[in-house]
């Protein structure tokens, strides 16, 4: 999850070169008085002070009010850098280089997504064949002035006729469906409203989709429930679409539905948030079949990966914390485990994902979080690794249908940008389709991956980028970031903002933290519920061990992270007030107390816990709660707190809380800022004008606040 950012009108680039003072003293900042208001919970008999509640109800003209002049004061205080207009400026010929998807064939057509480089979105061309002349099929930079609404395929129709159309408006979550005529590039009437987390799975006529009822009160912060499975028949209106799957008696729960490819069977995936689900399956040739049990209860992570010559293709950990691939025969009782047989053994390696296409099975594996890819028969039979451009990156793709004979991926890493590979299944010859042209000289730079131990003496590993030839003084500018959190993996992907970074001498490093998914389910648990201080004490490990190491000091480092990593930077910057001299709070969750009480909140209780549910819970958020655990009179580092006012994901509350109580109680000149993006969301689809607006605040603070020009 990335950050979220904020406009503002383009100042005109310094035609002198660099600066050489800054124009505002940090001591000039006033900031807008904030109201306290006497609100105090009484949780397990423990009195807790809320004294900014009010601050939670973002449709109130006072809190409006706030925002904006908390914009204001952020605006003055950025715009008075003059390096800013330097580093927007070469940002932003950093990033005008053409970016390019994964080919995607329906039909006899392919879709591709391009960028020509500063478009908000990418525009979605249709072609005949490879090499062929491309036309475009869906612009999104069409749908409104300033880029803010997003457009993507979804799922396909069998005959290769229609196209669904997933829509978005300023950032937000909600989505609207649409369906497309490939032909002709037609739309049509059917509009599906009230969509979150959905993809678009046909059958016949129709698709599967899932959507929640419409909200009461505020769509960007009331509490979805009833997240619900619907059959929208083509050319039908949306209150006519059939209910497949309702929970009456479970409101906090999440269910999906996708067919295989052959439509024979309708998998239902059930989960509770965002760790564990439960599998059901339906046989689509029986009217009268009922749902069937694969896997029950949230305790595991499973997957159906496809139906092949009647077994189901299992992605799953069950007694396999790295993953395994089993098959399960669909005739007699497929929850007994006892019949299930592997077909790609768990190894020392996470096998983080499997795709079926081209008739084959595509394993990728993490090694070390760093990507590797094995091509298999059906039968889990005759192994080839793929040659990768590197040992150290990420790759992406491999989809497609099964009577296919090729297969595109995407590679990236920290200073490879983002590639297209066409891999031919029975030649195994993998060649060249696509590589952008970035303006920078890769050969200058190197990539390391280290291994340090944390508290308890776990040992983590981390990558560090910057130039080839640094000397470790410890003065060089670092900015250490992090995710540790829901099983997800961080791995090496290429970004033209840290090229920026790199340039003037910056060192990036990306620890892989306890709570992510790089090595197994023991890794995430780990880092998870009454286990989440390890992932700040990893993080605080990594900082000192860069430290030691004198790549940097604490006078020279900052930290940053988003979303759930906004989290962890909360945490750690008033448990550590003294490890960084800056700190980038992203759409953080800073309310632990409260968090699941938002939108879909709830669906991180089991990741979190809930204060509601157990003292035993409430004891452990609340003692790393960061809005809960500043301390008056204390010095905290140069922050700039970010979030927007369409985030429905990690409403901004958390973030306006957290930037009001820091402000009251920080001591010293170290600026304590707040950047409230407009017309924006969690972060995805967001217009490129916007990502390099945001990207150019953030490295002016950063090197200003670390007095490195």
């Amino acid at each position: 999850m990335r950050v979220i950012i904020f406009t503002f009108c383009f100042m005109a680039l310094l035609s002198c070169g660099e600066p050489s003072s800054f124009v505002m003293k940090p001591g000039e900042i006033i900031y807008p008085q904030t109201r306290i208001v006497n609100q105090v919970d009484t949780i397990w008999g423990v009195a807790v002070s809320d004294p900014y509640r009010w601050l939670e109800d973002d449709r109130d003209p006072e809190v409006e009010k706030w925002v904006k002049e908390q914009n204001e004061v952020t605006r003055k205080y950025l715009d008075a850098m003059p390096l800013r207009n330097v580093l927007h400026s070469r940002y932003e010929t950093l990033f005008n280089y053409e970016k390019v998807g994964v080919p995607r064939k329906v039909g006899d057509k392919y879709f591709i997504t391009r960028n020509d480089g500063l478009q908000d979105q990418s525009v979605v061309y249709i072609f005949d064949k490879i090499g062929g002349e491309e036309r475009v099929f869906l612009d999104p930079n069409s749908l409104s002035e300033d880029g803010t609404i997003t457009a993507s395929l979804g799922g396909a129709s069998d005959d290769g006729k229609y196209i669904s159309v997933i829509k978005s408006e300023a950032g937000s979550d909600w989505q609207e469906i649409h369906v497309m005529e490939i032909e002709t590039g037609k739309e049509l009437e059917d509009i599906l409203k009230w969509v979150k987390f959905s993809g678009t799975s046909w059958v016949g006529d129709g698709f599967y989709y899932s959507r929640y009822p419409e909200p009461k009160g505020s769509a960007l912060s009331a509490e979805n429930t009833f997240h619900s499975v619907y059959f929208h028949k083509l050319g039908t209106d949306q209150s006519e679409d059939e209910l497949v799957f309702m929970d009456e008696n479970e409101p906090n729960r999440y269910h999906f539905a996708y067919a295989t490819e052959d439509n024979k069977y309708l998998v239902l995936n059930i989960s509770t948030g965002t760790d564990g689900n439960s599998l059901f399956i339906k046989n689509l040739e029986d009217k009268d079949a009922d749902w069937e049990v694969i896997v029950d209860g949230f305790d595991d992570h499973s997957s159906v990966v496809e139906h092949v010559d009647g077994h189901i293709l299992l992605l799953t950990d069950i007694d396999s914390p790295k993953y395994r691939l089993i098959s399960v025969e669909t005739k007699g009782s497929m929850a007994d485990r006892s019949s299930w047989v592997d077909v790609i053994p768990e190894s020392e390696h996470l096998l983080e994902s499997v795709v079926a296409s081209a008739g084959s099975l595509f394993a990728i594996s993490l090694r070390n979080a760093c990507h590797a890819v094995v091509q298999y028969d059906l039968n889990g039979e005759n192994p080839y690794e793929l040659e990768l451009p590197s040992s150290v990156g990420t790759v992406g793709g491999f989809g497609g249908k099964m009577g296919a004979d090729e297969v595109f991926y995407a590679f990236t890493s920290f200073t490879h940008p983002t590639s297209i590979y066409r891999f031919e299944t029975k030649s195994k010859k993998s060649e060249l389709f696509s590589a952008p042209d970035v303006r920078f000289k890769p050969e200058g730079y190197e990539t390391k991956q280290v291994w340090y131990k944390s508290k308890d003496g776990t040992e983590i590993p981390m990558f560090i980028v910057h130039r080839k030839g640094l000397l470790l003084n410890g003065n060089n500018p670092t900015l250490l970031y992090a995710y540790g959190g829901f099983n997800i993996s961080l791995t090496p992907s290429f970004s033209a903002s840290n090229i920026v970074f790199l340039e003037r001498g910056g060192v990036y490093a990306m620890p892989n933290l306890r709570g992510g998914g790089e090595f197994g389910e023991d890794w995430h648990r780990a880092g998870m519920l009454l286990n989440k201080q390890n992932v700040f004490d990893d993080f605080i490990a990594a900082a000192e061990y860069l430290i030691s190491e004198k790549y940097t000091s604490s006078n020279k480092l900052a930290i940053e992270g988003h979303s759930n990593g906004g989290l962890l930077v909360g945490a750690v910057m008033t448990q550590r007030p003294d490890l960084a001299s800056v700190a980038f709070p992203g759409v953080g969750v800073m309310d632990m107390l409260r968090y699941h009480k938002f939108t879909i909140g709830w669906g991180w209780i089991p990741e979190y816990g809930c204060a509601d549910s157990s003292s035993t819970d409430f004891i452990n958020l609340l003692s790393f709660s960061p809005v809960h655990n500043i301390v008056d009179g204390t010095s905290y580092p140069s922050t700039m707190i970010t979030t927007s006012d369409h985030d429905d994901r990690v409403v901004p509350a958390h973030s306006f809380k957290f930037a009001a109580r820091l402000q009251a109680a920080h001591q010293g000149d170290n600026p304590v800022l707040i950047r409230i993006e407009t017309n924006a969301g969690h972060g995805a689809g967001k217009p490129t004008s916007k990502v390099i607006d945001e990207q150019a605040d953030k490295w002016a603070f950063l090197f200003h606040e670390l007095n490195h020009h």
